[in-house]
């Protein structure tokens, strides 16, 4: 039986935080219905933050509402404080993420705290969620670089993520928030943090800026890790972090994952579906190099078509 690997969707949270276009509810909810319908169960949806800091999550609330409700789905909301947790809550999350960066610079603007009073208010939410009985995920930003400050030492990377496991979180997410990172940086975070602790509880959460993203999947999948973040289409950019476009593309993981003979429960061909939604909604071209090629093919079997039809007999 092929080894399973689990896919997180981030394309509605993420991949559209930082659209010029700004997606409406029922846009939003049209991409999740298409993402579900692709096999797709764990979706991060929302971030509960001021809408004055990411206007294009001012709705989070009305999306939850609308999203389906069926058995086996897992919704994760973003929230960057107590309120944010509470608000959450109150919404119905039951998964939820906080984000810590791991610089001064990046915390400040990202969340107006320093590193150190953000990793207080990540272990204060993580603790009430674990009190609450909520599944808390910690995203480690900026681990492979930081947008102001470069690249910091793995020993940074190691403590803050031994700092959450401590706090509580089941789920520590290794993000390569400005898609900067490399194989080798790979195996240097991940190789003592899976030692210590087991793969179960680490995720990669990479972006594609440089052209490594799905490199570095599969260092990671050499580590054991078996959990990945990716985004319909590519989708993706922080407003916090210059220089940081596109998550790595879903329906690139997806395939590179089924090549090499692993399952994920994901149908591409539905997947590469709602590429094309994500394209409508954004009105910006959308896709990573599975959806370049795949629409090549279609090109190429249209023109095809077209040379074996019958000539018009006037001419």
């Amino acid at each position: 039986m092929p080894e399973f690997v689990r896919i997180t969707e981030v394309g509605l949270r993420d991949g559209l935080q930082n659209q010029s276009h700004h997606a409406s509810t029922q846009e939003k909810l049209q991409l999740a219905d298409a993402l579900i319908a692709a096999g797709i169960k764990q979706l991060e949806t929302v971030s509960f933050v001021h809408p004055k800091a990411v206007p294009q999550m001012a709705d989070a609330a009305e999306v939850t509402a609308g999203l389906p409700q069926q058995a086996g789905l897992d919704y994760m909301a973003l929230v960057p404080n107590l309120k944010g947790y509470e608000r959450a809550l109150a919404a119905g999350y039951r998964h939820i993420a906080v984000v810590l960066s791991t610089t001064d610079s990046f915390n400040l603007r990202n969340l107006k705290m320093t590193l150190a009073e953000t990793e207080a208010v990540c272990r204060e939410v993580i603790a009430r969620a674990k009190n609450d009985g909520v599944v808390a995920r910690a995203y480690i930003s900026g681990a492979f670089s930081c947008p102001y400050d470069g690249k910091q030492p793995v020993s940074v990377v190691h403590r803050l993520s031994e700092s959450m496991i401590a706090a509580g979180a089941t789920d520590i997410a290794i993000s390569d928030t400005i898609g900067a990172g490399n194989p080798q940086q790979v195996k240097d975070i991940l190789t003592p943090l899976v030692a210590a602790h087991g793969a179960e509880i680490f995720s990669l959460h990479l972006h594609d800026t440089r052209g490594t993203a799905l490199a570095n999947t599969w260092a990671g999948i050499e580590c054991g890790i078996r959990h990945f973040d990716a985004s319909v289409g590519g989708l993706g950019g922080c407003p916090f972090a210059p220089g940081a476009t596109g998550n790595v593309a879903t329906e690139d993981v997806v395939h590179l994952l089924h090549e090499a003979g692993f399952e994920t429960g994901i149908n591409l061909d539905q997947l590469y579906a709602a590429v094309n939604i994500a394209e409508a909604i954004t009105q910006q071209p959308q896709g990573g190099r599975y959806t370049l090629w795949r629409r090549s093919q279609e090109r190429r079997a249209a023109a095809q078509a077209a040379a074996c039809a019958p000539q018009d007999a006037r001419g």
